[in-house]
Formats: C-alpha cells, structure tokens, sequence
C-alpha cells in the first residue's frame, strides 16, 4: 500500500531521514518507533505530502505520490492536539470532510450515522469539543479521519495527551477500529509499550535510519542492534567471546569469567561478540538444578514493583544481571536481597546482536 524508494530528507545541513526503504502491506497496522528527533514524524509527513523529500520516491498504492500535495494523496491524518474545529458541533466535525467533498446530504448522513456508532460517539453528537473528556476528543478526530476512507491513515502519536489509563483503553480501542476497518494505519510513538500493544508490525527508526523492521515478536525477542535491543523493553546488554562450540550449542565466555552455551552460530572461535538477555528469561533456583547453563548468584538489590520484583544479581566473577521474576502472591515472595541463589538461561533466549 505504501512504499518508500531510496528516501531522503534534509533541512539544510541536517538529515533527517537517510536513504530509507520501506513497504507498508494493505490492511496493516504498522508503527514508526524511536526517540524525539530520530525522524519518524518526518516520514509521516513524507507519506501525508505535507513535507517533500530531497531525493527517493514515494508510492501509494502503486501510484507515484512524491510531488503530489496532500489533497491528491488518498491518506488521512490524525493529529496529536487532535485539531477539530471548536465552533461546530461534533456531528458537523465528523461531516466536514465529507461536505468539503460535496458529497449528498443523504450520503452524508448514512456515513456520520455509521462512524458515529463505530466510535461510541451516539450521546456526543450535539456537544462542541470543549464540552468533551480529551478520549471522547480524540474518538471524533478518528472519526473525522476513517470517514473519508482513506486508503491509508496516518496517526502521530495521537494518544500522548492522554492519561496512563485512558491512554491504555485506547490503544485496545485503536486496535479493534483498525481491524473492523481493514485501513493501513501507520502510527507515530516514542511509547515502546504502544508499539509491541497495537502493531502488525514495528519499524524502529533511530537518528534518521530505520534500524530494524519486523512483528513485534522479532523485535523483541531478536533484536539486530545494540539499539533496538536497549530501546525495546529492557535487556542485560553483555560482552563475550566464542570460545567453543558442538552439533547444537556455541559456547561463549562472558565477563567476569561465565561460560554459557547459546544457539548453534557460524561466528568463529575467538570473535568478540555482545549478547541480549531479557530479564523476564532468567530463572532462579534454590540450588544448582543441573540444568544448562546454570550458575551460582548472589542477589545485589530487590525492587518491588507489584507484579514483578526487579532484581540485581551479580556472579562470582562480578557480572551484574538484571532478572525479573513474577509475584503469584504476598507469601510468595521467594527470594530476597543478600540471598545466594542459582540462576539458568535457556541457550534460545539468548540472543546475539552484534558481532
């Protein structure tokens, strides 16, 4: 539906985006991800024809939309200060789109009437924008958005304005409006959460260059940088050095001396190599449980964060490892600060980003 050639932008000296390629598959809900200024919000804006870029093409739906301006691109935006029009009433904001295209009035009427009903809007329609809660606000801008039919509909970070908890209904919300629909969206957010929540798929956009693209799933459990893995959730970040390997394992020596075997790779003995493992994935022991790649750890620190305890464990050779282990209930909570304990890792959640 959507496709980047060889897109770059610049603002004078500055490079927003470097020779970018991307394809965004029809009926797909795909998030630009990354910090402020890694230049996500500057491809929105390349797709929706509000910015030009300096050189690359740009396709829609197989037609070529590079010059086009933003009228003559079958795309909708919603904005993140939703931008509706305060003097009209939220019926007469949904519609104006569909009178700026002189469209009938019965045909008007059918097309407000079934959006309304799709948004939850039915006991709104006679208020001003000033009158509603900023989710009902950001409801009738989707509204306004999908009436038209986009072929595609673009969202920067559209739900930031919002409060945790209404900010977490919405994306369940966004999410099911998406599939009901069968639009592309393409959506802008900082928010990892967000992300891994809502997409089909994630493109995670660091200092003007997509870094990685792929499901949620491969974005967090393979990340292909030391960005990607440090950006998406959290994750133990660790040097090592291939020391070994046999028919199903490699064998890596970390720092401070552990020795861990991790999924079969053609990286040769010697290489230098950095490892990702996700917290969640360390399992904890009350004594060695004989399991590969098990080892004997003291606990450094304990965090209590409700569901979870986030715990520092450190080796016998000083690593420091960050493990998070769920709470199942108050009398539950096994294992505590100062404890001497055993830890295991299962070669396949041990993931090799960088060589």
């Amino acid at each position: 539906m959507v496709e980047l050639r060889q897109i770059t932008k610049r603002f004078g000296a500055f490079e927003a985006l470097q020779c970018t390629n991307l394809e965004i598959k029809a009926g797909e809900f795909m998030t630009f991800l990354g910090p402020s200024g890694c230049g996500k919000t500057t491809c929105l804006r390349l797709i929706s024809g509000f910015d030009a870029p300096t050189s690359g093409q740009i396709l829609i739906d197989g037609r070529d939309v590079t010059w086009d301006p933003p009228y003559r691109r079958d795309v909708n935006q919603v904005f993140q200060s939703y931008a509706l029009f305060p003097h009209l009433t939220i019926y007469e904001n949904i519609a104006f789109g569909l009178r700026m295209k002189r469209v009938s009035a019965p045909e008007i009427k059918k097309r407000v009437d079934r959006v309304i009903q799709m948004t939850s809007l039915e006991a709104f329609v006679d208020r001003k924008p000033a009158q509603m809660s900023g989710g009902q606000r950001q409801r009738v801008a989707l509204a306004r958005a999908i009436i038209c039919e986009p072929k595609v509909l673009l969202l920067d970070e559209p739900l930031s304005a919002l409060d945790a908890k209404l900010r977490a209904q919405m994306r369940i919300e966004l999410k099911l409006l998406q599939k009901k629909l069968g639009i592309t969206f393409i959506f802008v957010t900082h928010d990892q959460e967000e992300a891994l929540t809502m997409s089909d798929r994630v493109a995670v956009i660091n200092e003007g260059r997509v870094e990685q693209i792929g499901t949620v799933h491969d974005i967090y459990y393979q990340p292909a940088t030391r960005f990607v893995a440090s950006f998406i959730g959290e994750t133990n970040l660790i040097n090592a050095e291939v020391i070994g390997a046999d028919a199903t394992h490699t064998l890596c020596r970390l720092e401070g001396g552990l020795t861990l075997r991790i999924p079969i790779s053609p990286t040769p003995i010697g290489t230098k190599i950095l490892l990702s493992l996700r917290p969640e994935k360390i399992r904890l022991h009350r004594a060695d449980s004989g399991v590969m790649n098990s080892f004997p750890a003291r606990i450094a620190m304990e965090v209590f964060k409700g569901a979870v305890d986030d715990l520092t464990l450190v080796t016998q050779g000083g690593l420091e490892l960050r493990a998070l282990l769920a709470n199942h209930g108050q009398t539950e909570l096994d294992f505590h600060e100062g404890e001497s304990t055993f830890a295991s890792i299962q070669p396949e959640d041990i993931n090799i980003i960088e060589a």
